[in-house]
């Protein structure tokens, strides 16, 4: 699994117009589910989410986690993430997994982290959706459960 991790201010998602998912502040997470990723870089990536410490303490340095802040999680589903380049110009996607592994996964996930005890909001598995988000700082963290990056 690969996850784009964004500090964030307010953030939503919208699917034909409609708000699905919103929070005030804490964590929007892209997150692509790869071949063979199974329930267990899920939970290591709920863990390593959970605990990520890239909020500010009292002394400006970044030693809090989302936990920690009383944060919100925003996780949208992006198969885009294992989209291949390295041939030619246009992606390939065959490294993702199928929709209907993805999906059970991408939900694992997110059922994970609320059992670590965090707010989750999503998008909808499979939908164009509209992103809008405040990057705050910007603190943008790149997580791969195969420790790719």
């Amino acid at each position: 699994m690969r996850i784009i991790v964004q500090r964030s201010g307010p953030a939503r998602v919208e699917v034909e117009g409609k708000v699905t998912g919103e929070i005030d502040s804490g964590l929007v997470l892209l997150v692509g589910v790869g071949q063979g990723d199974t329930e267990s870089d899920a939970n290591y990536l709920a863990e390593k989410v959970a605990h990520l410490r890239v909020f500010e303490d009292d002394d400006g340095k970044m030693n809090r986690d989302v936990l920690d802040v009383k944060g919100s999680i925003l996780s949208v589903s992006q198969f885009t993430l294992y989209g291949d380049v390295r041939k030619g110009r246009r992606p390939s996607y065959a490294d993702a997994a199928r929709p209907e592994d993805a999906v059970r996964l991408y939900e694992f996930f997110n059922d994970a982290l609320r059992h670590l005890g965090l707010h989750v909001e999503t998008g909808v598995f499979r939908a164009m959706m509209d992103v809008h988000l405040v990057n705050d700082g910007p603190v943008t963290i790149l997580l791969d459960s195969k420790k790719m990056f």
